[in-house]
């Protein structure tokens, strides 16, 4: 939904079902004889990248999206409300906090129970209301259409059309796991860029998503992985239920991380006419993301902008034109095309870096080890912990990894020996507006360079998730075959000593590792 009349900065908030009483609270308060126009989505779906582009695009005052983003959904699992604000993204936290301050005065909600839209018509539908706006109008778009022109703009549509369809074609499988991204896939994959039907699984939206989380790693897009473990295909994705969020395989089920995705388009973004024209400014990334994308920045010369989890954080830099490309551990990436992590724009890169290099997922991965270094990483992720068990493991985490008496600490796992460097809690000092947001994780780093970070998340109103990441550093091509998990148990094994987050909850392992 889009809010054509300009009014105050729109925020952004998650909310449960149990929720959704109070947000109509602040929608009626806030929205009260200020919109006449709503733009929506044909037959309700549109997704969160599609959103920022057509608020762009029609000059919206912000937009309204409701979603499960990458958890269960259904009448069972999660819902969420994301308010963008008038530059297609996320909204700051000051305006959060505004609105949230508005909630807290709401005594009562008013609804419009006769109001019947035919959200599958396109074109215009006008309503008489009682507020100021004669008549109030209401215009169903295409979900696709508008997202499309823009990718157009973007990308050489033929080179990837060669890529999908030429003699030398490679084949492909796309998974929507059953969330927005369906007619996504179908429309611009298949219809526009060539690839076959068949290329494209889960492309029915769903409103439990097939009773599977729609999250795109390796824990949940087990379809998608087994399917390139055959070798049957040469590259596959797997996009999350709005949309912002993807995961890259190659040929024999090959899996990019994130972070080293996100270093990657960074190396190639010659591929990419949008870039060729634009130059590239600068990159940023979430503080705990690999520090991949830094090694691939120092050699282009541009500067990295570490920055807390959250896309609201990006905005800033690249509306003031200081960020090109940004990216997070969480299978999100973007560009300043939008203002939020678009997937699908994700994959249309690698499609493209495909095409101009003429070489395999797995080739690409390994050559850009062997120049830059290989940045080893994994994510351990314990999911509906107890709040106050996972709020006491991080303040005596705190606590411990900031006294001085921490500083310099030798850990000593097998033959590995590892010396703490600095520790500290993150906090970010924005460089456009000077806010400082404060305890934003944990980190420890050694001497090495390889890191430690614990963070806390809210999973919904009554569970937490608390997520452990471990990174190491090798320049040596000849030790690049390990696996992430046995290069990085000696630092896993510090972070389950010093946390004790096994004793301390009961759990045995993480819930998912990616």
């Amino acid at each position: 939904v889009f809010l054509s009349k300009r009014i105050c900065s729109i925020p952004r908030l998650y909310l449960s079902c149990t929720n959704m009483p109070i947000c109509v609270c602040i929608f009626v308060q806030i929205f009260k004889n200020l919109i006449g126009r709503l733009v929506i989505g044909q037959n309700g779906i549109l997704s969160t990248p599609a959103v920022s582009c057509i608020i762009r695009k029609i000059k919206a005052a912000g937009g309204i999206i409701l979603t499960a983003s990458h958890s269960p959904g259904g009448p069972g699992g999660e819902f969420g409300v994301k308010f963008e604000v008038a530059n297609g993204g996320p909204a700051p936290d000051m305006v959060s906090e505004k609105i949230y301050q508005i909630s807290k005065t709401l005594e009562e909600y008013a609804i419009c129970p006769d109001l019947r839209v035919d959200l599958s018509r396109l074109g215009r539908q006008e309503f008489d209301l009682e507020n100021k706006f004669k008549p109030f109008r209401v215009e169903i778009v295409d979900s696709v259409e508008i997202y499309l022109n823009l990718l157009r703009s973007i990308f050489d549509f033929n080179a990837i059309r060669n890529l999908l369809t030429g003699p030398n074609q490679i084949k492909i499988r796309i998974d929507a796991m059953n969330g927005v991204m369906g007619p996504y896939v179908r429309r611009i994959l298949c219809d526009e860029l060539g690839a076959p039907a068949n290329s494209a699984i889960n492309c029915i939206p769903l409103e439990d998503f097939g009773g599977h989380p729609p999250d795109p790693n390796l824990t949940y897009a087990t379809a998608l992985l087994e399917a390139m473990k055959g070798g049957e295909y040469g590259f596959g994705a797997a996009f999350d239920a709005d949309g912002d969020r993807y995961m890259i395989l190659g040929q024999n089920g090959f899996f990019v991380n994130a972070s080293d995705s996100l270093a990657i388009i960074a190396a190639n973004l010659s591929c990419i006419p949008y870039f060729c024209q634009m130059g590239v400014r600068g990159f940023g990334r979430s503080m705990p993301t690999s520090t991949a994308l830094d090694k691939v920045a120092k050699v282009m010369k541009v500067p990295v902008y570490e920055t807390p989890a959250g896309w609201r954080y990006f905005s800033n830099l690249m509306d003031s034109g200081r960020c090109s490309l940004c990216g997070e551990e969480s299978f999100g990436t973007g560009s300043d095309h939008l203002r939020e992590k678009d997937g699908l724009w994700a994959v249309l890169v690698w499609l493209s870096i495909l095409a101009a290099r003429k070489q395999s997922v797995e080739e690409i991965v390994r050559d850009h080890w062997a120049r830059f270094g290989r940045h080893y990483y994994c994510r351990f992720d314990y999911e509906a912990l107890e709040p106050r068990a996972a709020y006491f493991i991080m303040r005596d985490l705190e606590a411990l990894i900031t006294d001085k008496s921490f500083s310099h600490q030798q850990f000593a796992v097998g033959n590995n020996i590892y010396s703490v460097e600095r520790t500290d809690s993150f906090e970010y000092i924005d460089p456009v507006d000077g806010t400082v947001t404060k305890r934003q994780g944990l980190r420890i780093v050694f001497s090495d360079a390889s890191r430690l970070i614990f963070r806390m998340s809210a999973s919904s109103h009554v569970r937490a998730t608390l997520r452990i990441y471990a990174e190491s550093y090798e320049k040596d091509p000849s030790q690049h075959n390990k696996e992430p998990q046995a290069v990085l148990s000696p630092l896993i094994a510090i972070a389950l000593k010093i946390s004790q987050i096994h004793e301390r909850t009961g759990r045995k392992g993480p819930t998912v590792i990616t």
